[in-house]
């Protein structure tokens, strides 16, 4: 395993993921505290979120030919020169103007995320190792875990700077700190990643392995049912119904993704799954309809409004552990699935696109179904999604599993 280089696009993934998280939690707060409903603030997320199912299309056919270490640089790039142009807007503007530039705004982030994270986890993969499915699914989970706990950590800082030092001086902290994460890449990173000895096709609409597009309309639902009632529903109830500060809002968004991404990191072992991958494809069936029941539980209760509180908070928590072990045995599966080091990028490109295609129809939803019903309606719809990602994945096809395997991590 090359330690050096995984040190290096880890670390560029870890400062712009802080970045993100921050940059999620300073929108949310500022502009809800300017009196933005729950529609427009879903609105606020959509460019961000329908960028990167663009860029993850794009972005995994872009790194195949180029090299994953320039689409890397790329994508820090991107999020310094979003940061800096999403202060410029004023509480003074008219509403519709300051929506369509913090959307614009929020695209180039969104731009810059994606390219980060399609380059993070396919070079990942590339740079481990060969190695048998213990490896895989350990440095997958490793990257995925602590990405998302660093995000929630994100949350955490995006909320105190907004009370510490406004708007404004907290966008100019966090782009110093992705602009270090990219001189330290542009310094130290001399190696080329993951360019493809062929030229690979563009791929738009699917992939050529008919299980990885099971898989990936699979996570289109399992990041849809999450963000439906997490990105805009949840911090508006629990500001709106329980009267909690920003802090409050924004300390317990984040420890719940730092919770998240440790279950993330654990997953392997919690599992036990280090033997074959044929033992994740049947995990991944069991944790997907545990996770729906959950929800629908969750639902029945808040609907019937016995215990909201607690329901809601510790149905949360509950929620994430389920959720993380789902997403890590999926992470790992459209490794495991990607058999071909040529074409590792497009496929994880196109994966990661049908991840942020659900977040985009979570964000929308979330403020949709909030403003229609409340908290109840929203996680019912999520419900419905978990559902369906159920079905889905109890179509996904077992791979070869215990022989040694040129798939490593991602």
């Amino acid at each position: 395993m090359d330690v050096r280089t995984y040190g290096l696009v880890t670390g560029a993934y870890w400062g712009l993921t802080i970045s993100d998280g921050a940059l999620r939690m300073l929108v949310l707060l500022h502009f809800h505290n300017l009196g933005y409903g729950p529609l427009e603030l879903s609105f606020l997320f959509l460019a961000y979120e329908l960028m990167g199912v663009i860029t993850n299309l794009l972005g995994g056919w872009a790194g195949s030919r180029s090299g994953l270490d320039r689409t890397l640089k790329v994508g820090l790039g991107v999020q310094i020169f979003a940061l800096i142009a999403i202060s410029f807007v004023e509480p003074d503007w008219n509403k519709i103007l300051s929506v369509v530039f913090v959307m614009s705004c929020q695209a180039l982030s969104g731009v810059a995320k994606d390219l980060t994270k399609m380059s993070s986890k396919s070079a990942v993969k590339l740079v481990v190792g060969t190695g048998e499915n213990k490896a895989l699914f350990k440095w997958v989970a490793a990257l995925t875990g602590s990405k998302n706990a660093l995000k929630g950590a994100g949350f955490f800082i995006g909320s105190g700077l907004l009370t510490w030092v406004g708007f404004q001086k907290s966008l100019f902290l966090l782009a110093g700190l992705v602009s270090l994460s990219l001189m330290v890449v542009v310094f130290f990173l001399r190696e080329e990643i993951g360019k493809s000895k062929e030229p690979q096709p563009l791929r738009i609409f699917s992939s050529d392995s008919s299980t990885i597009n099971r898989l990936s309309t699979a996570r289109i639902f399992l990041f849809g049912s999450r963000d439906i009632w997490f990105v805009v529903a949840l911090p508006v109830f629990l500001d709106e119904e329980l009267g909690w500060s920003y802090n409050g809002i924004g300390g317990f968004l984040a420890g719940w993704v730092i919770g998240y991404g440790i279950v993330q990191s654990w997953a392997p072992s919690l599992l036990g799954l280090f033997g074959r991958t044929k033992e994740t494809v049947q995990a991944a069936k069991i944790w997907a309809l545990m996770l729906a029941l959950t929800t629908i539980g969750i639902a029945i209760f808040v609907s019937a409004e016995i215990s909201v509180n607690a329901i809601v908070i510790g149905g949360l928590l509950i929620f994430g552990i389920i959720f993380a072990i789902n997403s890590s045995t999926h992470s790992f599966l459209i490794l495991a699935y990607s058999k071909d080091e040529d074409t590792v990028a497009i496929n994880v490109g196109f994966y990661y696109a049908a991840n942020a295609l659900g977040r985009l129809f979570g964000t929308l939803l979330s403020g949709l179904a909030y403003l229609v019903g409340g908290l109840d309606t929203a996680l019912w719809v999520s419900a419905g999604f978990l559902v369906i990602n159920w079905a889905l994945t109890l179509t996904l096809p077992q791979t070869q599993s215990s022989a040694p395997s040129t798939i490593t991590s991602g």
